[in-house]
């Protein structure tokens, strides 16, 4: 007869000795000795009364009571992680932070897409440049190169862009071909040179505008109003051009060698977290430029 309920801690020792059936590797995913792992099993054998391992020397094999009590237990593990994970969801919105062009040219506009979703939870956006503490975001969009080592990185997209300028400044003379771009001013991009080689544009030399701005949405503030030609993304500014604020003269884009990427915390598993970076993946999928 059973005179104590047996420790849940040594419940959690079964668990992972059946499922590895192995002392030594359930004693490393627990974080003790293989030498208290067996001392915990062989105190549950006799909390129960009953046999839970067959030893033979270095061999050894779950009983069926101990097979049984195993799968019962990892049940109910899950059900306790899910209650967790449920606490830890209902406790607050979920904290995403984005860079700046990508949340107001993109994120922004999809979010009603997540919130029309029957378990979405409310999202707390946080705008910034530079990458926050880990504790201080639960998802994370930036754009690189994918090292960020200490997290988990997921590409949604590549950077595209293509030139961009005002209705204006296309107006002033013919752009029949893209070497005749080289003659209007440029707003500074590194990557023009490279623009105008994968264009098939051979040009002797680029002339930048004075001006630089540190942010896409400033070029592209500065091509409207006919400063000079951008280098933007054509599916951030796609309602642009819709609405004729901007001309997309050329259809060549350049992509990469940067991603926009969706960060996450090492071995995070909250359901929401995992179902909003999916989400991002699924509209990422739906909105790309072919």
């Amino acid at each position: 007869m059973l005179t104590r309920s047996p420790a849940l801690e040594s419940l959690r020792f079964l668990e992972a000795s059946v499922r590895h059936g192995n002392f030594t590797r359930a004693a490393a995913e627990l974080g003790v000795t293989p030498a208290a792992v067996s001392l915990r099993i062989r105190d549950l054998e006799a909390d129960l009364g009953t046999k839970l391992f067959h030893r033979s020397g270095p061999r050894l094999a779950p009983t069926n009571a101990g097979v049984e009590l195993a799968r019962r237990v990892a049940e109910a593990l899950r059900l306790v992680r899910a209650a967790v994970d449920h606490c830890v969801e209902a406790a607050g919105p979920l904290r995403v932070t984005a860079v700046p062009t990508f949340a107001m040219r993109w994120l922004v506009q999809r979010l009603p897409h997540y919130r029309a979703l029957a378990d979405a939870i409310p999202v707390e956006l946080d705008v910034s440049s530079e990458l926050r503490p880990s504790q201080d975001f639960d998802v994370a969009i930036r754009t690189g190169t994918g090292d960020w080592p200490e997290l988990e990185t997921t590409a949604l997209m590549p950077v595209e862009a293509t030139p961009m300028l005002s209705p204006a400044l296309a107006a002033e003379a013919p752009l029949a071909s893209p070497t005749d771009l080289a003659s209007r001013p440029l707003l500074p991009h590194d990557d023009w040179p490279r623009w105008f080689h994968e264009a098939g544009a051979a040009v002797a030399g680029l002339g930048f505008c004075a001006d630089d701005f540190s942010l896409h949405e400033l070029h592209a503030s500065a091509a409207m109003n006919g400063v000079g030609v951008a280098l933007l993304s054509p599916i951030f500014y796609a309602s642009h051009i819709e609405e004729g604020k901007l001309l997309q003269p050329f259809a060549h884009i350049i992509r990469g060698p940067k991603w926009h990427y969706v960060l996450l915390k090492a071995g995070e598993r909250r359901p929401a977290v995992l179902r909003f970076r999916d989400w991002l993946l699924e509209e990422a999928q739906g909105s790309s430029v072919s």
